[in-house]
């Protein structure tokens, strides 16, 4: 495990893989009955939420989720860090760096979590209206209604309107990430203002219904007044924030310094069920450094108030100074009830010799997971076999039954062995050496194969005799753990006479270049799923995978679209797992990733001035979204100094 990964610009995806532009939820459905019925319709349904497979837990009127506390106090002041550097506010350009957190200022009709996350976080499954009052769907989905509150407002008061969200919907298809548009232009044929607070999509046809409603709910509306009056792109890097709703907003900041996120005195929303005990400090800062080293220090001295650890050396040896010794600072590890995002060495399938899955699978053995384990991970992390590691959807053992059915539905895009064979799992190593000779020669035999020998001079040559050169791409702001791993990799391909370039670059070259996909290798996550939804065609699908800032191996496999294909068209719970299970399998099968280590824990260590629900939801640590100050505490740590 290692510290986090660098920003990825783009389209987010919930917990449930799920298309959504920036926060919401993308899955629902709500089976409240009744509403407006249509002439071409005989049931319309009329709901407070939306869940795509049952009812909802929450039932229309409730007062809070069951896992905040509703009398959480409001103020205070959490700090928390990040790495690299930003120049503008707008979350959504192309280029430049806007500051990771700047989508914070935006909602949409249904809730979500600001911060990061699926909203409610004890569901997977459902999501709840926010802007909107209520959303009306036939139950073929061909459309949505959205009826609007008539409260909301932008923060300059402004009310926001439903031609707000038609306007925000066709900014995001006209200057939005290319991926998220070519997506959503293929499933939503129009949208319609209706009056100032109805809004109605219509879907195409011949398309899965799946996740649409939620992708619409989920997209951010922003002022088209403001965009009119201040001639701002989404497309382009700006300093400004956008015109938004959200509870909060940019207050204070110095480029690549510090940003603050202060509590917005205009929000409409506070006394909605789906705040009630959320949102609860006053300010939200993030403070920038420039390495690692750097910002664990400043956490030691008291800069920053929260740190969320990533590294497993640091979290072994490096929690040992005073401020942890006196008490005040907390470090726990929170158990985490999501599969982990998949890290590891990533393999750009566009790029030739990678287009090759047995030179892909040749080069995997070059990576030992016991040895990163033990001189680099302390023990601490433990082997990721699958995409979505310890859910019920992981693919086991051979396929049968269902699955096997379901595989052989699809024809001669699956490969006879993926019928017949064990689900691909990480080869084993030898903890006393990175280089594993038993692994090397079962690499060298993989190579040959695919057309690449050893010359003379020991150099990894294709027929021509050209050697096989990599370009790794490593971003400068990264962990001492993660250049450890990274290095070690390399250092072993060069041993099996593979040239490797791995330059560091900053993080706006760095981010550049992943955007374009200009590299060979690169060490990164790719997103796990929980559901079938329109954005594992991001992830996953071979029509954006060009564009795709989160398919970084850029795969096109026919099986793979396939199997998302088959899966957005399943009709149950029950049908979407046996779906995704066949997907798991399939990707392992592709090897477009070098599986590292995870640990199925947040590792938080924070002073001991915030408090928390005593019950966590499953899907969250929500620190951002429900903990809050405790003031006396706070006082006490400032009066001690151990807080700047």
């Amino acid at each position: 495990m290692t510290e986090k990964t660098f920003r990825i610009a783009g389209p987010m995806f919930d917990r449930r893989g799920a298309l959504r532009v920036m926060g919401a939820s993308a899955l629902a459905l709500g089976f409240g009955r009744a509403g407006t019925a249509y002439a071409d319709e005989d049931e319309v349904i009329r709901s407070h939420g939306y869940s795509f497979f049952g009812d909802l837990k929450y039932p229309k009127g409730f007062p809070h989720f069951d896992y905040v506390n509703p009398n959480a106090p409001k103020g205070g002041e959490i700090t928390i860090s990040s790495r690299g550097t930003f120049d503008g506010f707008n979350r959504f350009a192309w280029r430049g760096n806007p500051e990771t957190n700047s989508g914070v200022v935006a909602e949409a009709m249904f809730g979500e979590m600001p911060w990061g996350g699926g909203l409610p976080a004890d569901s997977i499954t459902e999501s709840y209206c926010l802007i909107a009052r209520e959303v009306e769907y036939p139950r073929n989905k061909t459309w949505c209604v959205f009826h609007m509150r008539d409260d909301v407002t932008f923060r300059n008061g402004a009310p926001v309107h439903a031609r707000d969200a038609a306007f925000t919907h066709n900014l995001f298809l006209e200057q939005g990430i290319r991926s998220y548009a070519r997506s959503v232009k293929e499933r939503i044929e129009a949208v319609e203002v209706i009056d100032d607070l109805t809004l109605r999509y219509k879907f195409a046809d011949g398309i899965s219904r799946r996740s649409l409603i939620g992708q619409v709910g989920g997209t951010p509306i922003f002022s088209e007044d403001w965009y009119n009056e201040t001639g701002e792109r989404l497309d382009e890097p700006s300093v400004l924030s956008p015109m938004a709703s959200g509870p909060y907003q940019v207050g204070d900041y110095e480029f690549n310094r510090y940003v603050v996120y202060e509590r917005n005195p205009n929000y409409w929303g506070w006394d909605h069920p789906l705040n009630v005990g959320r949102h609860n400090f006053d300010r939200i800062r993030i403070e920038y450094f420039s390495d690692a080293t750097a910002e664990f220090e400043a956490f030691k001295a008291g800069v920053y108030t929260f740190r969320s650890e990533g590294s497993s050396k640091r979290w072994a040896t490096g929690y040992d100074f005073p401020g942890l010794e006196r008490g005040d600072v907390i470090r726990e590890a929170i158990p985490d009830g999501t599969a982990p995002n998949n890290s590891g060495v990533i393999f750009n399938t566009m790029k030739a010799p990678l287009d090759d899955r047995v030179v892909r699978h040749a080069l995997s053995l070059a990576f030992n997971f016991e040895w990163t384990r033990e001189s680099l991970q302390f023990d601490l992390t433990t082997q990721r076999n699958s995409f979505v590691e310890g859910q019920d959807w992981q693919a086991n053992g051979a396929p049968q039954g269902a699955e096997l059915a379901f595989l052989q539905s699809l024809g001669d895009v699956v490969p006879p062995e993926m019928l017949t064979e064990p689900a691909v799992m990480p080869h084993s190593s030898n903890p006393s050496n990175p280089i594993d000779r038993r692994n090397k020669r079962a690499a060298l035999k993989l190579f040959e194969q695919a057309g690449w020998t050893v010359s003379d001079e020991g150099k990894m040559v294709d027929k021509d005799g050209a050697q096989m050169t990599l370009d790794f791409l490593v971003i400068s702001t990264w962990d001492d753990t993660r250049l450890a791993i990274i290095e070690t990799f390399v250092k072993t391909l060069e041993n099996w006479g593979i040239k490797v370039k791995a330059d560091k670059v900053d993080s706006a070259q760095g981010q550049q270049r992943f955007l374009d996909k200009q590299y060979d290798l690169i060490h990164t996550r790719i997103l796990t799923f929980a559901s079938a939804g329109t954005g594992l065609k991001q992830l996953f699908g071979a029509d954006t995978a060009v564009v795709s800032s989160y398919n970084p191996a850029a795969l096109r496999s026919p099986m793979v679209d396939a199997i998302i294909d088959a899966a957005l068209e399943t009709k149950s719970r029950e049908e979407e797992l046996i779906a995704l299970t066949a997907l798991d399998r399939a990707l392992r099968f592709e090897r477009i990733i070098v599986h590292g280590g995870y640990v199925p824990e947040n590792w938080v260590a924070y002073y001991d001035m915030f408090e928390r629900p005593e019950k966590l939801p499953p899907y969250s640590v929500g620190v951002l979204d429900f903990w809050w100050q405790n003031q006396e505490k706070y006082e006490a740590l400032k009066a001690s100094g151990a807080l700047r």
